[in-house]
């Protein structure tokens, strides 16, 4: 049997290409039908992810304790897995204020795959453990890798020698069993079942990776200060509706009304953690000295201040 063999032999046990009969007449249904299929199928990777919340906050757990010893939280992948990494860790510096190193989406085929195919990107074990290599990977690290099928060896390739570096290591997978997963730290494998289009991975598949990895990031960033209650307080305010959430963020932490929020924001410099502290009564020397002391975190500050947060988000 020839190595191609294998690979359709392969394939045809993977849940994420088989063709589901239910969706055989799926062309000649009435666009309301094929929408409901869509909404249907949506609901069914939501539910699987659900199916697997105790992976999810293992990782979430290694995930945190990496970043406090300094560690980065990689994500890894080929084609819409890979666009998906990229799409979560671009998002971060902007919702939560870290530096855009802190949070890396490495894709097979490097940038040019982010927005067109890459042939063969993907087969490329090598290649992937060379990424890992070029970002100067620590033990320190959190690494995710990516992928629909669970064999992409790019990925595969990746998270072997993460593995060999020491790092902690995350498979997020589309199948059970899955070749990416040998090693790792958690194993999030998560069998949605058949796409409506069989073997269209940025389907079902890809709601799973986006919802598992806006959990991973998002939960990350709560953990370490950077959301109180509910509130973003480490967004960057850098265009005019970002500006008013700010604001907006600063009147419900803290009570005070709009003219107090905005004097704050700008004796703040925009900081929305540093207004909040200064519209609960510090000035702002005193507000960056107790950041410092909490490590970020405005919980213990406003406490320290003995200025409890307020308004309808926080408890």
């Amino acid at each position: 049997m020839t190595q191609d063999d294998d690979l359709r032999v392969s394939l045809q046990t993977l849940s994420t290409e088989r063709a589901d009969p239910a969706y055989a007449d799926l062309d000649v249904r009435s666009t309301v039908d094929q929408v409901s299929v869509m909404i249907a199928q949506a609901a069914q990777a939501a539910e699987a992810v659900a199916g697997r919340s105790a992976e999810i906050a293992a990782a979430v757990d290694g995930i945190v304790a990496q970043r406090a010893k300094g560690g980065r939280l990689i994500y890894i992948g080929a084609g819409t897995a890979g666009r998906m990494g990229v799409l979560d860790a671009s998002e971060i510096p902007p919702t939560y204020g870290t530096a855009p190193e802190e949070v890396v989406g490495l894709i097979a085929g490097g940038e040019v795959a982010v927005r067109g195919a890459v042939e063969n990107a993907e087969d490329d074990d090598v290649a992937g453990a060379e990424a890992i290599d070029r970002i100067g990977l620590t033990a320190a690290d959190a690494v995710v890798g990516i992928s629909a099928s669970g064999r992409t060896p790019y990925v595969a390739g990746a998270l072997e020698r993460a593995q060999r570096l020491g790092a902690f290591t995350i498979s997020l997978a589309g199948n059970t069993d899955a070749a990416i997963s040998r090693g790792v730290d958690v194993a999030i494998e998560i069998d949605a079942g058949p796409e409506a289009v069989a073997g269209s991975t940025r389907l079902k598949a890809g709601t799973v990776q986006k919802l598992v990895l806006n959990t991973l990031s998002t939960l990350a960033m709560v953990q370490e200060g950077k959301v109180l209650g509910n509130l973003m307080v480490d967004v960057q305010a850098t265009n005019e509706k970002l500006r008013v959430r700010a604001e907006r963020i600063v009147m419900q932490a803290t009570g005070c009304d709009r003219t107090v929020a905005a004097d704050a924001l700008r004796r703040a410099d925009g900081s929305a953690k540093v207004a909040i502290l200064i519209a609960a009564g510090a000035d702002a020397d005193a507000a960056h000295e107790l950041l410092a002391e909490s490590h970020g975190r405005l919980r213990p500050a406003l406490a320290a201040l003995g200025a409890p947060a307020g308004g309808n988000s926080i408890a």
